[in-house]
């Protein structure tokens, strides 16, 4: 029967002894299965943060990473840009790294990969490695022991629990030692806050006066609408989702969780952080691009890390569906990091928002700055089985309004 089914689905005339026997087997084999947007989600993260994990892993990042900036600033920037690069890849792949139910087909890259992350915090905190980085010279470091903490914070058993006890210790030197910086009056202060954060967390002290002054400030920050201003002045760009509310959220709930802060807080909090999704969510054009105004454009994509929080938290607002918000997200990874440019010849990134654009770059961003990319990946620290996942693929509200279709009306909350 099989035989005569194959017999019948052969084009007239052909005879089935005329093919070549390797044909013949080929045409009985299932087709490949279709990459998935999941599969497609860890291939691109997995192109961007490679060279970052390996390079800092084998003590080779200072030697091998180019150090692109604004003319003029590479002298300074060449002294942050490294923990830039690993704090911020860090804090986009912790959520994978620390998925325990994986699927099968990723065990392995996952478990490389968080081995290569282990080694590179313990080279980057190891005041004897060639890739030591800089916690304390100039400002700019509190911003990417931020990002580290954050990591931290996001994967707490692959990032902490198994890195070897020196390393651990090294690490919240390094971590403590940024308190000789001053942030700025801004968005900032949560950088101080979200390390003291990790630090109560992990070792149960942390100043809890900079956990509190950066989460009191920012309530008196709130414009309404779901947004915050960056200090007393609102700035319309993208960093209520590159920095804010996700960094905010994680402060707060880490508090609550060691019953140092309210829950009430934090239900208000997460109330804002619906409302900015449902906001982020409708940024998004039909074609995955977003409207390219405000400061750090070169950040691409993870000006929806936001957008990715909400996801991976379970904080969408209910008129957005899950499938839905995993197409948008798609969409716009794909518009911001497959455009040619993006990566030079040794596969780092360059400065750009669409491809290569150093005009795009201000005078703080250099290579490192730009792997803050990574957060919008955080929801594949979801398993493959969760609605975000395995829902069908749905437009974004962009694409129904402007395909025509009926849509309701959007308000203020």
């Amino acid at each position: 029967m099989q035989r005569r089914s194959f017999l019948t689905g052969l084009g007239a005339g052909v005879s089935v002894l005329a093919l070549p026997t390797a044909v013949s087997a080929a045409a009985t084999l299932p087709p490949a299965p279709k990459p998935t947007d999941r599969d497609y989600w860890v291939a691109t993260l997995l192109r961007v943060a490679e060279p970052v994990l390996t390079a800092t892993a084998q003590n080779q990042l200072r030697a091998t990473m180019p150090v692109e900036t604004a003319p003029g600033h590479e002298a300074g920037r060449r002294q942050v840009t490294h923990l830039e690069a690993l704090g911020r890849t860090l804090a986009g792949l912790a959520p994978w790294l620390e998925l325990a139910d994986v699927p099968a087909a990723e065990r392995a890259q996952q478990q490389r990969c968080a081995e290569l992350a282990r080694q590179a915090i313990a080279n980057a905190v190891n005041p004897q490695a060639a890739d030591f980085m800089n916690f304390t010279q100039g400002g700019q470091p509190v911003v990417d022991a931020a990002f580290l903490a954050h990591a931290l914070l996001r994967a707490p058993t692959q990032l902490w629990e198994k890195l070897p006890e020196t390393a651990r210790q090294q690490l919240t030197a390094a971590l403590q030692s940024t308190r000789v910086i001053k942030p700025y009056y801004s968005n900032w202060l949560l950088f101080s806050a979200i390390i003291e954060t990790a630090l109560l967390r992990f070792t149960g002290s942390g100043d809890l006066m900079r956990m509190d002054y950066a989460i009191k400030e920012h309530q008196t920050w709130y414009k309404g609408d779901g947004t915050y201003g960056d200090g007393p002045d609102y700035h319309w760009d993208y960093y209520n989702s590159y920095v804010i509310q996700p960094m905010l959220l994680d402060v707060v709930g880490t508090l609550v969780a060691a019953g140092k802060e309210n829950k009430e807080l934090l239900e208000k909090l997460q109330a804002r952080a619906r409302r900015y999704a449902a906001v982020q969510e409708r940024l998004i054009a039909p074609d995955g691009s977003f409207a390219a105004f405000g400061r750090s454009l070169a950040y691409r994509c993870g000006a929806f890390q936001h957008l990715a929080q909400a996801s991976l938290q379970k904080l969408l607002p209910e008129e957005l569906p899950a499938g839905q918000v995993r197409n948008a997200l798609t969409a716009v990874i794909r518009r911001t990091l497959e455009a040619k440019g993006t990566f030079d010849a040794k596969g780092w990134l360059q400065i750009g928002l669409c491809g290569h654009q150093p005009g795009i770059g201000e005078q703080y961003i250099s290579t490192g700055s730009l792997y803050l990319c990574t957060t919008a990946f955080l929801p594949l620290g979801l398993p493959a089985t969760d609605a975000f996942w395995s829902s069908p693929a749905q437009p974004w509200t962009a694409q129904r309004i402007w395909s025509g279709q009926d849509v309701k009306t959007d308000h203020a909350s």
